[in-house]
């Protein structure tokens, strides 16, 4: 496979996850009539089942990491070249963006928007660690035993998590920066973003490094 496809795959897929992500939310507030409860119901079932037809349909291209996040826990699993890891967070990111603009375009909103919904303080910061490392915790494990089932184990921990979390768990960079572009349902204060990036990044980092620390007792052990 081209590295050319491989990032295609990953900008297009990204693309296509912002736009379920803002324009589910920006239908189901139009149709909730105000109720904020409906209006998450319809994102996030939305999310669920549009990240599993996703990542299987870009999966076998690319892994459909859509995530820098997971192209990072590949890169330290060895499962991703640390020499392609830049150019999939660029495509991400990129992806995102043009998601955004494309979804707006759709509802005939402009295209350059900036959030105003605000999403302060440090119980959602800790969300956002929890949403992120049960989301990277999950594509380990099931990336290992059940290869199959990982897109429709990802679609239900994510409608989940728009639940069980209090920031709804954004657990994405390029999602968070993006939906920070849109002054719409899903939509994150550009001031809140670094403080959501820093939870996340925390994340891959204690998982990476539980993992680094059960390599090095194995190595030993033997």
């Amino acid at each position: 496979m081209k590295t050319a496809q491989l990032l295609f795959a990953e900008f297009l897929g990204t693309a296509f996850l912002l736009a379920v992500i803002v324009g589910s939310g920006i239908m189901g507030e139009h149709l909730s009539g105000g109720n904020a409860a409906l209006a998450l119901l319809a994102n996030s079932l939305a999310t669920g089942a549009g990240l599993v037809a996703i990542i299987l349909t870009f999966g076998p291209v690319s892994g459909a990491h859509l995530n820098p996040m997971v192209s990072a826990l590949f890169a330290v699993r060895g499962e991703l070249a640390w020499s392609l890891l830049p150019a999939y967070v660029l495509a991400q990111f990129a992806g995102a963006i043009v998601g955004v603009l494309a979804t707006h375009a759709m509802f005939a909103m402009p295209l350059f928007e900036i959030a105003t919904k605000p999403r302060p303080g440090l119980a959602l910061m800790w969300s956002e660690f929890v949403a992120t490392l049960g989301l990277l915790l999950l594509i380990h494990r099931a990336t290992r035993s059940q290869p199959q089932a990982t897109p429709y184990a990802v679609g239900l921990y994510i409608m989940a998590a728009y639940w069980f979390t209090s920031s709804t768990s954004f657990a994405n960079p390029a999602v968070t920066l993006a939906r920070g572009l849109t002054d719409s349902f899903t939509g994150i204060l550009p001031a809140d973003v670094p403080g959501f990036l820093a939870a996340q990044c925390v994340a891959l980092g204690v998982l990476a490094g539980c993992l680094k620390a059960r390599q090095g007792f194995s190595t030993l052990a033997e």
